[in-house]
This record gives C-alpha cells, structure tokens and sequence, in this order.
C-alpha cells in the first residue's frame, strides 16, 4: 500500500456541559453560556464540537442518565445548525437523543456504542480505555500497551465496518488507564497507529489538552506540576506532535490556537517526501498519493459534510523521523 497524507486535518472543539471537568467544569453548565462557547469555536475554526456532560477525569463521579440529558440536548440542539457536532457519552439512551437533536458524531470513550452509531447512521469514536473514571488509573498494567491498544481499538473499528459505520475514528486514549510515561509511549506510537488505521480504512483521533501528565513537562519542579490553565504550550507541542505523525483530527480545548498551528504544520507535513510505510524512506513525488495545499490545511466541515467516510486513501500515513515538524515538537514535550 502506498504511503498517503491527509488532505485535511479536522479540529474537534471540547466543551464540557457539567461542574466538574478538570479543565472547565462549571464554566459552561449554563446552556446559554454553552452554546456561547459552541459557536465561539466554530468561527475560531473547529470542524466539529463534542459536547459532553458527564467527565470522564480520573476519579469523577457518575451521572446519572436523565441529568446528562438534561444538560446536553439543549446545547446539541441548538449547535447542531451552526457546526458539526458529536456527543461525547458512554450511555446508549443519551447517544440516541443527540443523535436525533442533531449530532452526527458518537465519540464514545469505553469503545461500546458501535451499534447505535450503525442503526442511526452517525459516525463513530473507538476510544481505548479500561475500569471507569473511579477505578481506570489504577488498571496500568500491560504486557504490551502499544500493541494491546492499537489491537482494542482496531479490532473494535473492523466490528464497527462490518455493521455498517460509514466514519469510524480510532483512539489511542491518552490519560485514560494509561501512567504519564505510558502516554508518551503511546504518543511516540502514533505513526505505526496511523499507518495500521489507514490500512483499516479509518481514521485517528488524539485527544491531549490540557491532560495532567503534561504538567509534569516544563514545571519547576515534579512535585509541582502545571496546572490546567499553564498547559497551552505542552497542548500546542503534542497536537502538532500528533499532526506530524498523520493524525486526521485532534481534540482540543483551544481550538484558536491549535488551528494556527495546523495552518503551518499541515502543509508542512504533506510537502515532506512522505516514508514508505515500515521502512523510514521517503517516497518518491512520483509514488505519492496526495499533496495538500495551504488553502485545503484547516478545511471547515459543512452540514452537509457531516455523516463522511474516512476511506484508506483520505485516512493517514507515517512521517518520517527526520521530519522537522515533529522533530520539534517531540523534543518540546521531552523538556
């Protein structure tokens, strides 16, 4: 298979309809002040906004169905004409509900909820994780995390094809079950993700921002790490990080900033002679499959656009380890 490159790289906006989100719990529980913030990123450039009102943090609380629902439909509702969204839950009835008050997307972080997004015709996240919020940072222990991650998530993206998904998304699940040196394992992973999704005909999504393991990276000292709100420089080095390695969209809380980033890093990455899957070689201009132009870098993904298949050509391939761009961008995440 020939190595390709992205033709887009899609921004996926984070905002957290609930009080107790790590980064901004309670600055949107008010719908208004969601949809404020919705359409915000939407003209900061986000392609999709994932809406959520239950966090997923390490040790956070369950919530109940009817609250969630109480919290999130209002803002898909009123979003849904505005910009893309996806709903990000665990449970079938909420999935359901904003799928039918418009999202289009089902970003599902326990990797369950294939067959809702196969019956209502909405694309999929396969995010790898284990336990539940209270129990998954205490179930770290892996033979082989990066193959046992890569092997959950595409295994659970082939199931998610057979019954008809259209869009399917992998994710590796930075922070989720995982220490701080096994996310940095898993991100150092990404190109062989990237090249083994694209071979499955999906795409790869990868959620950083903001995460707790990076305010261990530039800190004063280890015993006193970056809080949420000094995390924008370690978020910005590991999207563009993740962009470097061929990723096809990112999840992030400062889409303004990330999407400046994008416009440099994309083409960048898609102007290298792009490697010749498991051998680090460039592919000749001859050979390649696609080439993106500064004006394709940060596309916006209309309503019409909103239910798209991510074939194997459109999906992504690996970037060599003497790309600049993620040279740098490894190199600011290991200070």
């Amino acid at each position: 298979m020939m190595a390709t490159v992205t033709r887009r790289l899609l921004v996926m906006g984070i905002l957290n309809v609930t009080p107790d989100s790590f980064s901004d719990g309670g600055r949107f529980l008010d719908p208004g002040a969601a949809v404020a913030r919705g359409e915000q990123m939407a003209a900061e450039g986000a392609d999709v906004v994932d809406v959520g009102g239950e966090s997923s943090r390490p040790g956070a609380f369950p919530v109940d169905e009817a609250e969630e629902l109480r919290r999130v439909l209002p803002v898909v509702e009123r979003l849904a004409g505005t910009v893309r969204v996806s709903i990000d839950t665990t449970k079938p009835t909420v999935a359901r509900a904003a799928v039918g008050a418009g999202a289009t997307l089902v970003n599902d972080v326990r990797g369950e909820l294939w067959p809702i997004a196969a019956e209502l015709g909405a694309g999929w996240v396969s995010m790898h994780s284990r336990g539940t919020p209270r129990t998954m940072q205490s179930l770290t222990d892996y033979d082989d995390l990066v193959g046992e991650v890569r092997t959950r998530v595409l295994d659970a993206a082939a199931q998610a094809r057979d019954a008809g998904v259209g869009e399917v998304w992998v994710d590796p699940g930075i922070g989720f079950a995982k220490t701080a040196a096994q996310n940095v394992a898993l991100l150092a992973a990404l190109p062989e993700l990237v090249a083994a999704a694209a071979a499955a005909g999906v795409g790869v999504l990868v959620g950083t921002s903001r995460k707790g393991f990076l305010g261990r990276y530039g800190a004063p000292s280890p015993d006193q790490p970056l809080g949420a709100e000094s995390r924008l420089e370690a978020s910005i080095a590991m999207a563009v990080w993740a962009m470097a390695s061929g990723v096809g969209m990112v999840r992030v809380h400062d889409v303004a900033d990330t999407v400046r980033a994008a416009a440099l890093a994309v083409p960048v990455r898609a102007s290298a002679p792009p490697a010749a899957p498991g051998t680090g070689s460039p592919v000749s201009p001859d050979d390649a499959v696609a080439t993106v132009s500064p004006d394709d870098a940060v596309a916006t993904v209309s309503p019409d656009d909103a239910v798209a298949t991510v074939s194997p050509d459109d999906a992504v391939a690996t970037v060599s380890p003497d790309d600049a761009v993620a040279w740098e961008a490894a190199r600011e995440a290991r200070r």
